[in-house]
């Protein structure tokens, strides 16, 4: 964990594109209460295959013109270089500086991948069209890829796109520290550096996490599962129990030198606010990389 203790730490919430006018009130009212904060960016996601292009496009400007940096997510699965370029071009023009830059997933029915494949490819087009103007975020894997062939090619996988010019990363939530301390260490052994901050998600319902989790990899502990599954449909529990143990890893990893954290919203704040209260961060001021 050395290579992490050198940088600056940074806070981030993510944020989904609303479907509706009910939905942009609501996350109009979640973002004022982020705000208050003060984190050093939100990011809004991008749909599998851009499904959610023209929403990712206007919710990242409304928020970005509102005072907080805002970084887009984009996908090149099923995307050309011209689309990316277009957004390249529009994001630099509203005076973006931050881009998450993945592969992306290929909704169902979606016969082609793309003319870029791989994240890394992804990154290299990025700073072919515009050089330094973006950070470039990426997305990391502790307890690895789920369509990995194994864990020494999805580490391998990492470091190409620190290799193509990827400046930092967030990774796939997970609720063991240990997975996290080990894929540092399995990095700074490669000699990559970069700033690895870990993905945290909330827990606020049990059905759901259990669903998410199951679509992208990410373990629950049986001992995690079990407790909640215990709760049954009192809300009330498993919401506290949550904000304990995710604020109780949290502060693991920050004491460990993790370089800050990056909530998974869900376009909520109360269970991201409390945690971020319970670990005592106050306001801060804003860094960059």
């Amino acid at each position: 964990m050395d290579s992490q203790k050198q940088f600056k730490r940074r806070f981030s919430f993510e944020f989904f594109p609303p479907k509706t006018d009910q939905g942009k009130e609501k996350l109009q009212t979640v973002r004022d209460q982020l705000a208050t904060v003060d984190p050093d960016f939100f990011s809004v996601t991008f749909g599998a295959g851009g499904s959610t292009r023209d929403r990712t496009i206007d919710t990242v400007l409304d928020l970005h013109r509102q005072g907080i940096s805002t970084a887009p997510h984009l996908s090149c699965v099923g995307a050309t270089r011209d689309s990316i370029a277009e957004l390249l071009d529009l994001y630099k023009e509203n005076g973006i500086q931050r881009i998450v830059a993945l592969r992306g997933d290929l909704p169902s029915g979606m016969g082609a991948s793309g003319e870029l494949r791989y994240a890394n490819e992804l990154v290299s087009f990025i700073r072919e069209h515009s050089g330094d103007t973006f950070n470039i975020e990426v997305a990391a894997y502790p307890e690895f890829h789920p369509q990995a062939r194994n864990a020494e090619d999805d580490l391998k996988n990492f470091a190409r796109k620190v290799e193509a010019g990827a400046n930092s990363a967030i990774t796939q939530y997970f609720f063991n520290p240990d997975s996290y301390f080990y894929f540092i260490d399995r990095l700074e052994k490669m000699g990559v550096t970069i700033p690895v901050v870990p993905g945290i998600m909330p827990i606020v319902n049990f059905s759901s996490l259990v669903r998410f989790s199951d679509m992208c990899g990410a373990e629950i502990p049986r001992w995690i599962r079990k407790q909640l599954e215990a709760y049954g449909d009192d809300s009330e529990s498993i919401r506290k129990f949550g904000e304990d143990m995710i604020t109780e890893m949290c502060q693991k990893l920050l004491d460990a030198g993790a370089p800050g954290l990056h909530f998974y919203t869900l376009n909520q704040s109360t269970t991201s606010v409390n945690i971020w209260n319970n670990l005592g961060l106050g306001l801060r001021n804003k860094i960059a990389f």
